[in-house]
């Protein structure tokens, strides 16, 4: 009888979603719920060289699309319609959504992030026609502009991620404008691309207590916690909503055997907080609030992923423009 293990026994407690978008590391350790990505995996995958004909292949399908879509250039079309295709060579092994992440220089902009979340749906219908449009949700980050962003597309049928979230502030506006997903960033980006750097204010106890909150307001909203460094620190959130997992960190857990060693926060019984209840409007007590948190480290936190994915936007435009 093959042994359990721990990524084994927290499936049993939570749902498990992979952060990547290889297709081989789905084949391995799957079943997965959903696909997660963003500008960074996406700059991963699409720089393999495996990948060198579908990035080619999606600056064709840009330039022919670009008349459809004049409202932005061929590089960052050609970068959507790169992400859509990985997402569907994914799609079929795994159950539910895949998720593509807007462009993050579109952050602070409510108009422009519906026009990009509703261009990749159309994306995925003219690359996959007939492709069920219930299985995509589209992250974006969670800035006050994101946010209205997500109220807009949940309205009309699309589901949303909130990503780079770092405050209970941002958790309850999520919860009103009925965000499908929350992505608390139990680290802060810049542990993945600065060597040696480690958060000293890891965020697990905030997914603790987002999900009791928004069981006790009986939120549609899910948390799906989100950059995370260790198997310790995932399997501390064993009994959250959903949980994506790095290739590397998949692998450890599938070859370590399940243990009891690790306490999860999520066996400890809830605390009451005096938690505010309202913020969808009031945007200046919103945006106070948020800089506030922590005295502006949070926003500190947020502005810096902005800041990365920003970078690794502009990474993805010299791959698609060397590929030209």
């Amino acid at each position: 009888m093959a042994s359990t293990s721990a990524l084994d026994t927290l499936r049993t407690r939570t749902v498990v979603d992979c952060d990547t978008m290889d297709v081989e590391v789905a084949k391995k350790y799957g079943p997965f719920q959903d696909c997660t990505s963003n500008q960074a995996i996406a700059f991963f995958e699409l720089s393999k060289p495996q990948n060198a004909e579908l990035v080619k292949s999606s600056m064709k399908d840009a330039e022919a699309l670009l008349p459809k879509f004049p409202a932005i250039s061929r590089e960052n079309l050609a970068i959507e319609i790169a992400m859509v295709k990985l997402a569907l060579g994914i799609a079929p092994l795994i159950k539910g959504c895949v998720h593509i992440q807007t462009n993050p220089y579109e952050s602070y902009s409510t108009e422009s992030t519906v026009v990009n979340a509703l261009r990749i749906v159309k994306l995925f219908q003219h690359l996959q026609p007939g492709f069920d449009t219930s299985r995509i949700c589209i992250k974006i980050p969670s800035t006050w502009e994101g946010l209205m962003a997500c109220r807009t597309l949940e309205l009309a049928g699309v589901r949303t991620l909130a990503t780079t979230l770092f405050t209970m502030e941002q958790a309850i506006l999520a919860a009103e404008v009925g965000c499908t997903y929350i992505a608390p960033y139990v680290n802060q980006l810049k542990v993945h691309f600065e060597p040696g750097f480690v958060d000293p204010n890891k965020l697990l106890p905030l997914c603790f207590d987002i999900q009791h909150y928004y069981r006790r307001i009986k939120a549609k909203t899910q948390v799906l916690p989100a950059s995370l460094t260790s198997t310790d620190e995932i399997l501390q959130l064993a009994g959250v909503d959903h949980i994506t997992i790095a290739p590397g960190l998949l692998e450890q857990l599938a070859g370590s055997a399940s243990t009891n060693s690790v306490p999860s926060l999520f066996d400890a019984s809830p605390v009451l907080h005096d938690f505010e209840t309202s913020f969808i409007n009031d945007e200046s007590r919103y945006r106070l609030a948020v800089t506030r948190d922590l005295d502006g480290a949070s926003e500190g936190k947020l502005t810096q992923a902005i800041n990365i994915f920003c970078d690794m936007q502009d990474k993805l435009i010299e791959l698609m423009n060397t590929a030209a």
